[in-house]
């Protein structure tokens, strides 16, 4: 059963990559698009942001594994995982 948690993926108007956590994706998207209070330092001065991936997870401990997973990827590997491309990555 899936919580509602999902783990995303943006891409910034300067071309650079955020990745996190959410319970609601729309209002979490509208926060780092300034359209409501309460979005992260790092995207307020890279709007706008488009949503490029999104991934629900079983709870909140899950979201943060994975969010924690890709945040080590390179960006290669993010840009494939939005296009829905596997990579192989060492390690």
């Amino acid at each position: 059963m899936v919580s509602g948690w999902t783990v995303y993926l943006l891409r910034c108007a300067d071309g650079s990559l955020y990745t996190g956590v959410t319970v609601d994706l729309q209002r979490r998207l509208a926060q780092h698009n300034g359209e409501r209070a309460g979005g992260p330092r790092y995207t307020r001065g890279r709007r706008p942001v488009a949503l490029i991936w999104a991934e629900p997870a079983i709870d909140r401990s899950e979201a943060q594994r994975r969010e924690a997973e890709v945040k080590r990827w390179p960006r290669k590997a993010k840009l494939a995982l939005s296009m829905g491309v596997a990579l192989s990555l060492p390690g």
